[in-house]
Formats: structure tokens, sequence, C-alpha cells
């Protein structure tokens, strides 16, 4: 039988910590030690390790942003890292947490939070490539004030599913449909990356508002990296069998339960500001099939 994730009341701030149970090699427990865990993408010193490797700040000004990758490639697994978001003026700014495999028909899943003016919202933008198409965006206005403290952001990836998380809460649910062609990342293994960069042509209104530089350097910081996930190492994931796994490990069969649902039903209508399934005039020729999928199931 899957094993429901449970919500609880709405909204809340809980920081969220994922234990991981260790069997030998077969699942990673990231300890949250960038040195140990992380490497640096880009930035030339703008990438700042605090804290014996538990914070880590990326910084952006004109000449460059700056970014870093989890060592590893994991194929399946549950993910959370704490995020304090650029203040003051972000607009033009993007800060990213995201799942990407190489090659041309890639997968991915994206958070990506795009930064505003100085007393707007922010906006946390998802999407999700599964072998190299996209085109699945979701948008959010946060509840919150992300820039004043630290909130955790999560992804939940396993055979039946992603959810994406904020504070614990779910808010996006993208179901395996393979079965009924929709493609769904299952083979390919993903690396972890956050960036802080640079997008004020299309980031805050369409790329009517610019960044301003006399506000730089903009920060980010990041702390809390936990994940328990399957190790993808010379060709193969180290984790076990599906009925192994899931035997072992319970967020491998993690669905959402009924409170779960509905909790992200109402973030939805509250929060979300942008569907791709509701924009037919972006699809004329009819919605993707997943949209249909949803609205019979």
């Amino acid at each position: 039988m899957p094993t429901s994730i449970s919500s609880n009341s709405f909204p809340r701030t809980t920081m969220l910590v994922v234990c991981a149970i260790l069997i030998g090699s077969s699942v990673v427990a990231l300890a949250g030690n960038f040195y140990q865990d992380f490497d640096v993408t880009f930035g030339d010193g703008r990438v700042k390790v605090l804290d014996n490797g538990q914070l880590v700040t990326l910084s952006l000004d004109k000449a460059s942003g700056s970014g870093f990758k989890s060592k590893n490639q994991y194929l399946y697994g549950k993910f959370d890292t704490q995020i304090k978001l650029v203040p003051g003026n972000s607009a033009g700014t993007v800060t990213t947490l995201y799942l990407h495999s190489d090659g041309s028909t890639w997968d991915e899943i994206d958070l990506e939070f795009l930064g505003n003016l100085s007393g707007d919202p922010y906006i946390l933008h998802t999407n999700l490539y599964s072998q190299g198409k996209g085109n699945r965006e979701q948008q959010f206005y946060l509840w919150f004030d992300p820039t004043a403290d630290f909130h955790t952001y999560s992804v939940l990836w396993n055979p039946l599913h992603v959810v994406y998380f904020v504070d614990g809460i779910p808010i996006r649910e993208f179901k395996n449909l393979d079965a009924a062609g929709v493609p769904y990342p299952k083979s390919q293994p993903m690396t972890l990356y956050s960036t802080l960069w640079d997008a004020e042509d299309w980031a805050t209104r369409g790329g009517l508002v610019k960044t301003d530089w006399s506000q730089a350097p903009f920060t980010a910081s990041f702390s809390g990296f936990n994940a328990s996930a399957c190790v993808w190492s010379n060709g193969a994931s180290t984790c076990p069998s599906s009925s192994a796994a899931s035997a072992k490990y319970p967020w491998f069969s993690q669905q959402l339960d009924a409170a779960s649902l509905q909790t992200m039903k109402s973030v939805q209508q509250k929060y979300m500001i942008y569907d791709y399934c509701k924009d037919t005039k972006r699809f004329p020729q009819g919605l993707p099939l997943e949209c249909t999928l949803k609205t019979k199931s």
C-alpha cells in the first residue's frame, strides 16, 4: 500500500527536515554540508560558503550571477532546501532550485523565484520537462515574505508523481501518466542545481520592469540541504527494485492523502496566478494531454 503524506494546518512556516533511512549505500542523505555535497558551477567568487559549509550565499551583479550543483546525480528522491530570497527591489532577478538531466531530450523539475519591485509579491514559477518537452508552467504568489526568513522548498519525485512543496505544504502535483501517453521523468538521472541570475528581459512583468543595478549586488541565501534519494552510480541506480524500495524508503511510494489534496486545492485557488492547463489561447489545437486526463479524473 502506498504511504500517504498528511498535511497540517495552512498556512504554516515550520521548516521541514527529512530524515533519510540509510541501508548500505542505497540512499544518500545530504547532510547539509556544502563542501561534501556540492560544487560551484559559476560565479567567480560570488558563491560564499559560511558556517562550516552549512550556509551558502549566491550573489548577482551586472557582470555575472552565480550557482552551484550537487556532486551526485539522482533517480528519484525527496529534496529539501531552505532559501531566503533577494530582499528589496529584486526586479529582474531569478533565484532557482531545480533538477536537470543531461542530453538533448532532458528531464527537468523547476522552481524559479521571480523577483519584483519592493512591496510586490514574489512569484514562484514552476515547470516540468520530460524528454525535452516542457511548457508545463504553473505560477503562484507566495503567501509570506520570502526575504524576511528562510523557508523550505521541496520536491518529491518518485515513480508515482512529482510534488512541489512550500514549507511542507503541497502546491502542485504532476502525476505519472506515462501509460496514457504523457512522458514522465523516470529513467534519466538528474543533478540538483541552484542559481541566481539576471533575467530582466522576461522575469518581472514580462520584462517591462528592468533590473536596478544600483541595488547590486543582489544576494540569496541557502541552508538546510536535505535529501533522501537514489544515487545514480556507474550507469545504474543504487536503490533496490521498486517493491523493495517502497518497503525500505517511505518516500518512494508516498502519495497525497485526502487532506493534502484539499490543502493543495486551497493553495491553488488562493495563490495560483497561471496554469497552463487553463490557457486555451496558448494551445488553440487543444490542451496538453495531461490536462485533459486531469479534468476526467
